[in-house]
């Protein structure tokens, strides 16, 4: 079993920059890919980022490529999503979760996160 636990949302204006944390306990997260979704009014489960369990592939959404980044620190057991030039439409509920490889699928996923509020004001 994995328990994952997402930090760092909150209230940010257009343009600034958020960093959200995924931390792991109960089992090792090294052997597990690691995905960031997000869940607004219109989509109920929208991939944003994933990355291998080694961190060597990462796979982003169009509407985030080149603004959010994903890591991890496995010796932390900690997955991040530095996200930069926030926009009103990033605003949602983060969730991370955890899988055998980083699929953009979310029904892949095995367990996951109680999501964070991000909101980006204009």
């Amino acid at each position: 079993q994995v328990q994952l636990v997402e930090s760092g949302g909150g209230l940010v204006q257009a343009g600034d920059s958020l960093r959200l944390s995924c931390a792991a306990s109960g089992r090792t997260l090294s052997s597990y890919a690691m995905g960031w979704f997000r869940r607004t009014p219109v989509k109920e489960r929208e991939f944003v980022a994933a990355i291998s369990w080694a961190g060597s592939n990462t796979v982003y959404a169009d509407s985030v490529k080149g603004r959010f980044t994903i890591s991890r620190d496995n010796a932390k057991i900690t997955v991040y999503l530095q996200m930069s030039s926030l926009k009103p439409e990033d605003t949602a509920v983060y969730y991370c979760a955890a899988a055998s490889n980083p699929y953009r699928d979310p029904t892949w996923y095995t367990y996951w996160g109680q999501g964070i509020q991000v909101t980006v004001s204009s």
